[in-house]
């Protein structure tokens, strides 16, 4: 039997993909022994936030509760890294967009958003919450996962037609992470449950909720909640009524309109009570009676919509380098062969 052994993990910098208040996510190529390279995604918490013991303890539970959520339709996280005190994730590289963007070049090309593959791309992240909220531990314990922070950004679609759900940072777990419900607000306001907003304890109902406010928002253009103060969204959350869905797009079908009135339920027990219902319900509108959407569909619609992504220019202009300085050094440490 092999012994535990010690490897060295070398990155190579190719990007950076984006950077954000807290932190920054690279493109990498994992180096490895006789020429061997894999793609993948660096994330790595910036220097004025290293210090800050919360942050870096989510930082960690975030990797730990995720590297253990291997599905489909989940970004997969590898590894948990640390240098000079600097901690980093391992994860995997995804060559596609977000749902934000989807969106926005359907705005920018003049284009009609395509209802079914709307859908679809719902139900996909249907299937990674029931994954995620079922997640058990090794003795078959329910670790209670809850996301909390359901939005068109951490929705991503691969130009292989695969939707990706990504981002547990402020997910919530038994034993990975510290629960602070009831005194802290966590997650984008206006994509909130009203058991969030309104600080209460929360499960995967209130994730399903948050798909449902996605999912109109996406089938609409509208957001249901979002006005100009914090205190006014929360309050919108709420309390504001939801308009039926066909009266906003009439182009909506009835039973897509039913589906979205259940996961949009304030009442908790009229609600979804698990999103593997809700993607039983979408895929059944979606596949009952016709051949619906599939993956190899999405990836011919993404690369219609998007046909300039993995051109050789659009390759060559990747190629910048980290523009942080504190970042480009610890890059360079995990790139240098020790």
């Amino acid at each position: 039997m092999i012994e535990d052994f010690t490897d060295l993990n070398r990155y190579k910098v190719v990007h950076r993909i984006a950077q954000g208040g807290m932190g920054a996510i690279y493109e990498v190529r994992q180096l490895g022994a006789e020429g061997f390279e894999k793609t993948m995604a660096l994330k790595i918490i910036l220097e004025e936030y290293c210090t800050d013991p919360e942050f870096v303890e989510m930082f960690i539970g975030e990797a730990k509760l995720v590297a253990d959520l291997i599905h489909e339709n989940i970004v997969q996280v590898y590894q948990l890294g640390k240098v000079k005190g600097f901690y980093y994730i391992a994860m995997e590289f995804i060559s596609g967009i977000n749902l934000n963007e989807f969106v926005q070049r359907h705005h920018e090309a003049g284009r009609e958003l395509d209802l079914e593959m709307a859908v679809f791309i719902i139900s996909r992240v249907c299937r990674g919450l029931e994954y995620a909220h079922s997640k058990a531990d090794a003795q078959g314990r329910r670790l209670g996962v809850v996301h909390r922070d359901v939005s068109p950004a951490n929705i991503l679609m691969n130009f292989e037609g695969v939707v990706k759900l990504t981002d547990f940072g402020i997910a919530k777990a038994q034993g990975f992470l510290r629960n602070q419900e009831g005194e802290v607000l966590m997650g984008k306001i206006r994509y909130m449950s009203p058991e969030q907003a309104e600080y209460k304890q929360t499960d995967g109902r209130s994730d399903i909720f948050s798909l449902g406010v996605v999912a109109y928002e996406l089938l609409t253009g509208t957001c249901l909640f979002e006005a100009e103060d914090t205190e006014t969204t929360l309050q919108n959350v709420s309390v504001k009524e939801v308009p039926p869905i066909r009266e906003v797009n009439e182009a909506v079908p009835a039973e897509v309109e039913r589906i979205l009135a259940k996961a949009l339920d304030r009442d908790l027990s009229k609600r979804y009570q698990t999103a593997g219902e809700m993607s039983f319900d979408l895929e059944y509108y979606m596949y009952h009676d016709r051949y619906g959407p599939t993956n190899q569909a999405l990836r011919k619609y993404l690369l219609d919509l998007f046909p300039e992504r993995g051109t050789p220019a659009v390759e060559e202009a990747k190629q910048i380098p980290p523009e942080s300085s504190t970042i480009a050094l610890i890059l360079e440490d995990l790139e240098r062969e020790e």
